[in-house]
């Protein structure tokens, strides 16, 4: 697919064209530019996040520390996939819940109120995709919320057209919004990513 991204903190915003390619549970790979100019790549495994940025000549490889660190909470493979596919980020299967109508939409909220976290989920009574999901994190003082645009089918998938995460934690808020275009299922994907020598190291504090 090829997307348009925006990403803002409160120490930055930018806006960024991106072009990705996924496999299902095994590979996310972005590549992210400006006004045609190649900026930075990211490819991500279950295992392992890579990244460089052309600017400052930097790099990083390791665990998902360095996503986490811009989203201002923890992110994993599963989470990043099921965020691109308009998923639950958290997995409905994982608690029983409860539903009732809210706004002519469904909504879920956990049977049983969990000690750590809250959460519920606003469900299409139509496609029964998730409309959107919030995540308060009692320990952490952290609310996450996500919102999914319009869903169009593409073959025999459901896929959401925009996406727009919000993270709200002690230090900052966070926010990423991503609309996609020209979405393609089922073709022939290369992922090439080779970190240019002379980069520098990220180091994480």
């Amino acid at each position: 697919a090829s997307m348009s991204v925006r990403y803002k903190s409160d120490n930055e915003s930018t806006s960024l064209n991106a072009s990705l390619r996924m496999i299902k549970d095994s590979i996310i790979w972005l590549s992210f530019s400006k006004l045609g100019f190649p900026l930075a790549k990211l490819k991500i495994t279950p295992f392992e996040v890579q990244f460089y940025e052309k600017i400052g000549k930097s790099y990083f490889k390791g665990d998902f520390e360095l996503i986490s660190e811009w989203m201002d909470a923890e992110f994993d493979f599963e989470k990043i996939q099921n965020l691109i596919l308009g998923n639950p980020i958290i997995k409905l299967e994982k608690n029983k819940h409860v539903a009732n109508v809210y706004d002519n939409k469904y909504q879920l909220l956990p049977k049983k109120r969990n000690t750590i976290f809250d959460i519920k989920y606003l469900i299409d009574p139509v496609t029964f995709k998730i409309l959107e999901e919030e995540l308060n994190h009692l320990e952490k003082k952290q609310n996450i919320r996500v919102f999914y645009g319009n869903f169009v089918r593409i073959n025999e998938y459901l896929l959401p057209k925009e996406f727009r995460l919000l993270v709200k934690g002690v230090n900052q808020t966070t926010q990423v919004e991503a609309n996609y275009k020209n979405v393609q299922l089922d073709v022939p994907l290369k992922f090439p990513f080779t970190i240019p020598e002379g980069y520098k190291n990220i180091v994480l504090k």
